[in-house]
């Protein structure tokens, strides 16, 4: 049962949610949220009871030194955190969680029910998978909304995907069965380099959001960070033969399928990005 009494009345609230586990690869939709929490400041507003939810021997708790002095135990658990972008006038509910062990509708219906009282009118989930896309190319970011009126007004690639699916898909539908609009982002993450972080995808993933949003979203330094990953990824490759091989096989797969206007789409919505980060700074 959660404890709903003393939540704020938000401004237009939409939720950007984001689950460590199998929804994961590279951390790059986690990246996403813990990024915005770092540069946004977000305040905490309630977290969900780890009991309900979690196998401590599957998803163990931590030990943290205070000061050096004493111990505490950090227990895994989904908090929703509310921040306010420099210059907008909404307010952006942050989903940081752990994909949960156990009741996930229970779980599913806990979110809901805080997301209504928060007045959440849209909910964007974050994830990632791994996939055979080069790491030297732009990461491709596709999606899925509750209906196909809000994916075209969104400009969403849907997927086609039919298989096992993780909480970030089983959330998405519950908020629809809820009435609730609700879109997913996937960053492709190269099956090759699954290690964590992948800067590049949760980079993409930021842009993409900008786009769906309409907030300017922050990169700070994540730009640089993944040229610096994609230099790394190139240098190891270039050690391995059939690596180097296997990437240049991928490049040229990538490139025969793009359209001729895939190019002149990019400059488009980066030109957009430009603009709206231009008008939020003369506005501050």
């Amino acid at each position: 049962m959660i404890d709903l009494e003393g939540l704020p009345e938000l401004v237009d609230p939409v939720l950007i949610a984001a689950f460590e586990g199998w929804n994961d690869a590279g951390e790059a939709s986690s990246g996403v949220v813990a990024h915005l929490e770092s540069v946004w400041k977000a305040e905490t507003l309630v977290a969900l009871d780890p009991d309900d939810y979690y196998d401590f021997q599957v998803t163990r708790p931590v030990v943290e030194m205070n000061d050096g002095l004493a111990q505490s135990i950090v227990w895994p658990t989904t908090r929703l955190l509310r921040a306010r972008p420099p210059g907008v006038e909404r307010d952006v509910v942050l989903l940081r969680g752990i994909e949960p062990n156990m009741r996930w509708r229970s779980f599913c219906a806990d979110i809901i029910e805080v997301c209504r009282e928060l007045g959440v009118e849209l909910a964007v989930m974050l994830g990632a998978l791994l996939n055979d896309s080069p790491h030297t190319r732009p990461v491709p970011v596709f999606g899925g909304a509750t209906d196909e009126t809000l994916a075209r007004s969104t400009n969403l690639e849907l997927s086609r995907y039919e298989g096992p699916t993780g909480i970030v898909g089983v959330l998405q539908h519950e908020f629809g069965q809820a009435g609730m609009d609700a879109v997913s982002l996937w960053a492709s993450v190269p099956h090759y380099v699954a290690q964590p972080p992948n800067p590049k995808a949760t980079a993409a993933l930021l842009r993409r959001l900008e786009d769906v949003l309409q907030i300017p979203m922050p990169l700070g330094d994540l730009d640089e960070e993944a040229r610096a990953w994609e230099r790394g990824v190139d240098e190891l490759a270039s050690q391995d033969s059939e690596v180097a091989e296997y990437v240049k096989e991928l490049e040229e797969r990538k490139d025969a399928a793009e359209l001729p206007e895939a190019s002149g789409d990019a400059i488009a919505a980066e030109f957009e990005r430009y603009l709206r980060r231009r008008d939020r700074d003369t506005d501050s």
